[in-house]
């Protein structure tokens, strides 16, 4: 494993590009002997910067992001950050799903660079690589430590999930959310409990995902669900997204913002090979449709959109807008009317 071969993002509280993210004498290896860990290896790492910039050729619409794992043993097929794992001499498809690298020193290395003089203080968006609340979180706690520091330093941020281990720190994002901007984001591109089975095999189910939205709202925190990803030929019919429009406006998701599946390199294989075994009849319809490259034709997304905005609207429920404020909470008036500031959307 090429630990050495990982440099630090250019810019910001970076180091330079030929700085390694952590060195090999300080990677401790671990498997651990329970069901939910059957296969998995974790490797430990005390990283050396935690706050990543976003390259300025992103579609991201943000600049700033904290990831605590690298691998995912949500086991996505379909995961655009399969190839991140090849740097390390890993490959896209079982390792990323069963070698996880946990960076243990992530809050405590997150504390001291928000409370450095060149942090600007920034928002801050997690999840958007690989899950920060995937299972390893449920036993190396990455995230409390990491929300605590966030909510000291009043630092806005937001998170995208899969998990259902984010209801277990509400009381922190409640707290966060009287200090600064916050925005939670669950992500459910359909409901099919079939195709749930095979695509995202390591997931909780679409409903159990819902049920965190549901669970937010009666606590007063507001989620976004972003429906992604939307899969040409198999969650794409009209039935197929109302009903999943449907069961999101339910769980008393404030947004859903509709996301066509592209297909980066290191994806694109495994998801090909999936798509091989369990729909070879699809297989040429799919290299057709991204025939020119990661992302299917623009009169296609254009088409899911707005038919879920139709849904959504229908249901009572809108698109997340760029640009849109998502507040957990709205703040107690303590005086007379203050500017409040807008948060960065997630998509």
């Amino acid at each position: 494993m090429r630990w050495e071969n990982l440099t630090v993002e250019s810019g910001g509280h970076s180091r330079a590009a030929d700085a390694a993210l952590f060195g090999a004498d300080a990677v401790v290896s671990r498997q651990f002997d329970t069901p939910e860990f059957a296969g998995i290896t974790f490797h430990e790492v005390r990283a050396r910067s935690i706050i990543n910039r976003v390259p300025g050729a992103s579609r991201m619409p943000f600049e700033w992001t904290v990831n605590p794992y690298r691998g995912c043993s949500h086991a996505c097929v379909y995961c655009f950050a399969r190839k991140t794992h090849t740097y390390l001499d890993l490959d896209s498809g079982l390792d990323f799903d069963s070698q996880i690298v946990v960076k243990v020193n992530a809050p405590e290395l997150l504390r001291r660079q928000l409370g450095s003089r060149r942090w600007p203080g920034e928002h801050i968006a997690m999840g958007t690589n690989v899950d920060c609340y995937q299972r390893a979180e449920g036993r190396y706690r990455l995230m409390p430590g990491i929300l605590s520091a966030l909510r000291d330093h009043a630092n806005p941020f937001s998170i995208l999930t899969k998990g259902t281990l984010i209801l277990r720190d509400l009381d922190l994002l409640a707290q966060s959310a009287q200090v600064t901007d916050v925005g939670i984001s669950v992500s459910v591109g359909f409901t099919d409990p079939e195709l749930w089975r095979t695509v995202e095999p390591g997931t909780p189910a679409p409903e159990r995902r819902l049920d965190v939205v549901r669970t937010l709202a009666e606590h007063g925190l507001d989620c976004g669900v972003l429906m992604a990803p939307v899969l040409p030929f198999l969650s794409d019919g009209p039935a197929q997204l109302r009903a999943t429009v449907r069961a999101i406006a339910a769980s008393g998701a404030t947004s859903v913002t509709p996301l066509v599946l592209h297909l980066r390199p290191g994806a694109r294989e495994w998801f090909m090979t999936w798509l091989a075994q369990h729909h070879p009849h699809l297989v040429r319809r799919y290299e057709r449709l991204y025939a020119d490259g990661p992302y299917a034709p623009k009169w296609y997304q254009r088409r899911i959109t707005r038919q879920v905005h139709e849904l959504a609207q229908e249901y009572g429920i809108g698109p997340a807008r760029p640009g849109m404020p998502r507040r957990i909470r709205p703040p107690e008036p303590t005086a007379p009317a203050v500017t409040e500031s807008t948060q960065l959307t997630l998509i």
